[in-house]
C-alpha cells in the first residue's frame, strides 16, 4: 500500500469538530446578558463596540475601521450615520439608538478621542484600529462569558443579529436588504436563512 495514500485517508478533515455554515445571531436575552456583564464590570470599550456592532449591522472590517467623525459631531453622537462599505464600495446608513449613543459617548470621553482618530484603537497593530482578527477574538470572549458554544458564533453574528430581529418582527425583506447594504434581495434571503426558518415556524404552528 502506498504510504502517502494511507496517511491521506487517516488525516482528519479540516472541519472536524467545527460547526460550518451561517453563524448564529444573538437572541434578545443573550444580548442583554452580555450588556449587563459589561455594565457591571464597567467595560466601556466592549459595551460601545458591542452596541455599535448590533446597531450598525456592519461587516467586521467596516466596524473596526470607524473613526470618531463617522459617528460624532463635536461632543454628540449622531442618530444616523453613513459609511462606505469596503467590500462593495457602496454607502450604507444605519441608526444609532439612545443606549448605543450613551455607551459610545462614554467610551469616546474616557479615551479622549479626537474627530480623526479611530473609534476603537489598537495597541498591537499598525493600522491604528482593532484588526478583524482581534475583533473576532473579543467576540468569542463575549459569547463564552454567557455560556454559548463559541464555534456557532462569529463576527457575522453581530451583523445578522438586529437584521434577523427586524425581519422576524416585520417580515419586511426590502427594509432588511437596505439596512444590510445588499444589492440583491436574494443575498438577503440567503444571508438570513429565512426560507428555512419560516418553513420550520409554519410547521411548528401546524398540528395534524
Amino acid at each position: 500500500m502506498d504510504a502517502s495514500a494511507g496517511s491521506t485517508r487517516s488525516r482528519d478533515p479540516w472541519n472536524k469538530g467545527r460547526l460550518i455554515g451561517q453563524k448564529l445571531p444573538l437572541k434578545l436575552k443573550e444580548i442583554w446578558a452580555i450588556r449587563i456583564r459589561f455594565q457591571l464590570a464597567e467595560r466601556l470599550r466592549d459595551l460601545a463596540l458591542f452596541n455599535l456592532a448590533i446597531d450598525s449591522k456592519l461587516r467586521g472590517c467596516d466596524l473596526v475601521s470607524l473613526r470618531v467623525k463617522d459617528v460624532a459631531q463635536g461632543q454628540s453622537i449622531v442618530h444616523r450615520a453613513i459609511v462606505m462599505q469596503q467590500k462593495t464600495q457602496r454607502p450604507v446608513q444605519f441608526e444609532i439608538t439612545e443606549q448605543t449613543r450613551q455607551s459610545v459617548l462614554s467610551w469616546f470621553n474616557h479615551r479622549k478621542l479626537t474627530s480623526g482618530q479611530h473609534l476603537f484603537p489598537s495597541r498591537v497593530t499598525d493600522t491604528g484600529h482593532l484588526s478583524t482578527r482581534q475583533y473576532a477574538r473579543i467576540l468569542l470572549g463575549w459569547v463564552n462569558s454567557i455560556g454559548l458554544h463559541a464555534a456557532a458564533y462569529g463576527t457575522h453574528t453581530m451583523r445578522r443579529t438586529k437584521a434577523t430581529l427586524i425581519y422576524r418582527r416585520t417580515k419586511n425583506l426590502r427594509a432588511v436588504q437596505l439596512l444590510l447594504g445588499h444589492t440583491k434581495l436574494e443575498s438577503t434571503v440567503r444571508y438570513l436563512g429565512i426560507e428555512v426558518d419560516d418553513a420550520l415556524e409554519i410547521a411548528e404552528q401546524t398540528e395534524v
